[in-house]
């Protein structure tokens, strides 16, 4: 070939190239079907050419709820761009056009509410897994229910190039053929918000089964609690080559797996962990806060919803045993330490012989009662029974509740679950007796009661709960608890 042409040849390919990396590339969040958050400015980034301007524009054209917002910026010198868009009234039907020397357009559009659902195995377990999904399949065609999956991935570094984020999914309308996929208590969560709220609903799912909460932690989080310290000189190792990495590493998943998410606009998130860390139950009573923190703190909202699901009963190789029984506690705690932390209790959803119960709809549909309560203010029942105090009168203990919804009441039988102890600290089987808005518990072996203690097991069997507001629609399960301050047996050992 003659030199001029390979020149030519050359510098066309060099023309090419230039004008490739200057287009402008959205982040890959944003695609065709996305959720907007309502109310909100929402970040939209992504790259192009160095000092290249970028307007970004979200439309509605057609309904009563038509209208525009823009805004525009320049990107910096490395060709970051990003500009904050205001939301439009909720609803579908929007287009979000991102022009600079190119034009990207993503058509059907919603602007509702956005969640995050993230955890280990209960989280992670699909609609296919679960049950009845026949019966849940005919209805699972829902254009306002968008659905956005984070495939499994590690990390020793948050990531941030835009352009590695191979494991990310593009948003798709929820229908019949692609719900079975998708975890099934983000599923059930977020068609049971959708069709109550009547607005749109986006779902991001994040999880992955067997990993413990410090997985799911930032490095700098975990380094600034001196309890939880230890566990960044673990990463650090690991980075390292010094010890495995693997999805069990500290930071590991949230390098990979929550980070790139950000600073995408989300109303809350939903959380369905523990199991994994039920032999340190005592520490999760700060990871599990430092985590919620420091999700917090990285989407800039202090009091960002956060829901949890309290672990299910089961046997963990020690049915009486009481290591979940103090990692339920640690979560409870959270929501008492925390403000806009709810949790969804499961005492009766459990599977002795099965760690994954799965009844998911159940599990669903409690978080969404409880964000419809705690975040978007619906006058319901949107939890169980939760201890309050305790009062000795004579050879009884008095317990006083709140969330008490219509009222007490046992859902079979007699009233079960309850211990009581003495100065011994020996704990007994109790009978308990429903009195008004009080639960009575005594013991004939008891003379001078200490403590209650309710479902306080790995396996509890219990049905305390309480009613609806009109006495009709069945209440929620009261939440294990214990009036003592006894020392727990997940305590580090001097």
């Amino acid at each position: 070939m003659r030199l001029d042409r390979v020149l030519l040849l050359a510098a066309a390919l060099l023309l090419t190239t230039g004008a490739a990396s200057a287009d402008v590339a959205p982040y890959p969040l944003f695609t065709d079907n996305m959720v907007l958050q309502q109310g909100v400015t929402s970040p939209v980034w992504g790259r192009s050419a160095t000092g290249e301007k970028v307007e970004v524009t979200l439309e509605r054209k057609e309904g009563k709820d038509a209208g525009v917002t823009s805004a525009s910026t320049t990107a910096d010198d490395k060709g970051n761009w990003k500009v904050g868009v205001a939301s439009l009234k909720p609803g579908t039907g929007c287009t979000l056009t991102i022009k600079g020397s190119n034009t990207v357009e993503f058509k059907n559009v919603a602007v509702g509410e956005v969640w995050i659902g993230s955890g280990q195995s209960n989280m992670e377990m699909n609609n296919n897994s679960s049950y009845d999904i026949d019966k849940y399949r005919a209805g699972a065609k829902n254009p306002n229910l968008r659905l956005f999956t984070v495939a499994k991935r590690t990390s020793s570094v948050p990531l941030n190039d835009q352009s590695d984020l191979k494991h990310f999914s593009g948003w798709a309308e929820c229908t019949p053929d692609n719900f079975g996929g998708f975890s099934a208590a983000a599923y059930h969560f977020g068609n049971t918000l959708q069709r109550s709220l009547n607005v749109p609903v986006g779902m991001i799912h994040t999880s992955w089964g067997g990993t413990p909460a410090e997985a799911w932690t930032s490095i700098e989080a975990l380094e600034a609690e001196p309890m939880l310290k230890y566990y960044a000189a673990n990463a650090t190792n690991a980075a390292k080559g010094k010890q495995p990495v693997g999805p069990g590493t500290p930071a590991s998943l949230y390098n990979a797996m929550i980070h790139p998410l950000l600073p995408f606009a989300i109303k809350g998130a939903i959380w369905y962990q523990g199991e994994s860390n039920a032999g340190r139950a005592y520490e999760y009573r700060t990871l599990f806060q430092t985590m919620i923190k420091d999700w917090r703190a990285k989407w800039g909202q202090p009091d960002m919803p956060f829901l949890c699901v309290q672990l299910a009963p089961w046997h963990a190789n020690d049915a009486d045993g009481v290591s979940w029984a103090e990692l339920r506690e640690a979560q409870l705690l959270a929501t008492q330490k925390l403000k806009n932390v709810g949790m969804a209790v499961i005492t009766d959803v459990g599977d002795l012989y099965d760690i994954h119960p799965r009844d998911k709809a159940t599990v669903g549909n409690r978080l969404a009662l409880n964000a419809r309560g705690m975040v978007y203010g619906q006058k319901i029942v949107s939890s169980g029974p939760v201890y309050r105090e305790m009062k000795v009168e004579g050879d009884s203990i008095v317990l006083s509740f709140d969330h008490l919804g219509g009222g007490l009441v046992q859902r079979y039988g007699t009233l079960n679950g309850f211990t009581i102890c003495g100065e011994d600290k020996e704990f007994l089987p109790a009978k308990a007796a429903i009195k008004g808005e009080t639960i009575v518990v005594s013991s004939p072996k008891v003379s001078k009661p200490v403590a209650v203690r309710f479902g306080w097991s790995n396996y509890p069997v219990v049905n305390l709960s309480n009613k609806s507001l009109d006495g009709k629609a069945p209440g929620l399960p009261a939440t294990p608890f214990r009036t003592d301050d006894f020392p727990l047996t997940t305590m580090p050992k001097k």
